[in-house]
């Protein structure tokens, strides 16, 4: 009777994610982590940090929360790396109540640029965000995509199918919602000359998101390898020991090590220190510290 009344509300539905408390064992470990608020558009995002070196933004999937990807955030600390686990707008303890992969997107470029992040870790459309982030003009040496959609279309086709909207009336309304069709976003007709390296992780067994969507992703993004895993499904995928080593082999490749002792380097460019080495660096330099006097 209504198919754009219709729509409209289903595209408010399939926008509001669900937020679920996180377990007393992943509250105890973000108790154990430094808080941080980064910027958000819906006001201050909730985020922790565990470690120390080269930062690394981790982004969760739809209706997930930042503690999900602590194994792999104490992993990379444990490897010299700064982990930043983000609660993504409406999810977590983060405000906001409507999301999308673009407004993940969004999160992931300004928490990035807040932190100095030199890699990012996603997971579900955490991944895709990521992607898209990088797409949209994000730096970052090398990022990781575990079970990543390849756009949001799929999803909309999927939910007017099951809601019993029209799919066309329901892409127009999240077109006008966020700016762009859900077709336009389809990853990897997108990648960009110069793409960082991209590692895609993703098991052929997980029932939310096709493996073919991130194969399709891999295929697509010119420095992108594909790495299947087999058995873990859509989230025992985030506690795999050997996906869990396989971010940390990524960072540990891509990454930029220190010139004067070959850990993981803090800060980048033309000469990479670690932030021992650039203290030590500081305390020689008697030409710096007499211009600061």
């Amino acid at each position: 009777m209504a198919p754009r009344l219709a729509a409209r509300a289903a595209g408010r539905l399939i926008l509001t994610p669900p937020r679920h408390r996180p377990p007393p064992a992943e509250r105890e470990a973000l108790a154990r982590a430094e808080p941080l608020a980064l910027p958000g558009r819906d006001g201050a995002l909730r985020a922790w940090r565990v470690g120390q070196g080269p930062a690394v933004l981790l982004l969760h999937g739809w209706g997930g929360r930042a503690g999900q990807l602590l194994p792999i955030a104490e992993a990379l600390a444990a490897a010299g790396c700064s982990a930043v686990t983000l609660d993504a707008p409406a999810h977590g303890a983060s405000p906001g109540c409507l999301a999308s992969m673009i407004h993940f997107a969004e999160a992931a470029r300004a928490a990035a640029a807040a932190v100095g992040a030199r890699m990012a870790v996603g997971h579900s459309l955490g991944g895709s965000a990521v992607v898209l982030a990088m797409i949209r003009g994000l730096r970052l040496d090398t990022a990781v995509a575990i079970s990543p959609p390849r756009g949001p279309a799929g999803f909309v086709a999927q939910a007017a199918a099951e809601l019993g909207v029209s799919a066309a009336a329901l892409g127009e309304d999240m077109e006008r919602r966020l700016g762009v069709s859900p077709d336009a976003l389809d990853l990897p007709r997108l990648a960009p000359p110069g793409a960082a390296p991209l590692l895609v992780i993703h098991d052929p067994g997980d029932r939310e998101i096709p493996f073919a969507d991130g194969a399709a992703l891999a295929e697509g993004w010119p420095t992108a390898r594909l790495l299947a895993t087999q058995g873990l499904g859509h989230r025992r995928i985030l506690r795999d020991a050997g996906v869990i080593a396989a971010v940390v082999a990524q960072a540990r490749q891509w990454l930029p090590r220190c010139g004067g002792c070959g850990r993981l380097a803090t800060t980048a460019g033309p000469e990479p220190r670690c932030a021992g080495c650039a203290m030590a660096d500081d305390l020689w330099d008697r030409d710096a510290r007499w211009a600061a006097s």
